[in-house]
């Protein structure tokens, strides 16, 4: 057995791309529109790893999503936990659960997918992430 790829729903292409690829730096290997179908899969990976893929999920025709929080989280390890959060705060997202002990941090994606930080090995801990409170659910 061999571990594919965990599938989300995405409601906007260009958010969730924005997030994904310009926020967590995930890359975009393959992209297929299936008109007969009326969906759009966008399958991303961390750069270098070959293993595990992020398959985003476009339905054409409008459709409400709810229950991100149901799907549980993805979870990557980071080389910087604080760098990217950083970026990720620069990008106006929201970090549900500050890295406040230097090992992990949650934030959400524009449809709401939990998203799990793990940070590669130990950073002591900092301001301003020490003090900074969670917000919302994550």
């Amino acid at each position: 057995m061999k571990y594919l790829h965990t599938m989300v729903r995405v409601s906007n292409v260009e958010e969730s791309l924005r997030f994904y690829c310009e926020g967590l730096g995930l890359e975009e290997v393959r992209r297929t529109d299936n008109e007969k179908g009326r969906f759009t899969l966008i399958f991303l990976r961390a750069p270098g790893d070959t293993a595990g893929e992020v398959e985003l999920t476009y339905n054409w025709d409008p459709e409400e999503y709810t229950g991100g929080r149901n799907f549980g989280h993805l979870a990557y390890r980071v080389k910087d936990i604080y760098q990217l959060c950083q970026h990720l705060m620069d990008m106006g997202v929201t970090i549900n659960r500050p890295p406040r002990d230097g090992h992990m941090a949650f934030v959400r994606s524009p449809d709401g997918i939990s998203v799990e930080l793990i940070q590669d090995g130990t950073l002591p801990p900092q301001e301003p992430w020490v003090s900074m409170p969670n917000t919302g659910q994550w």
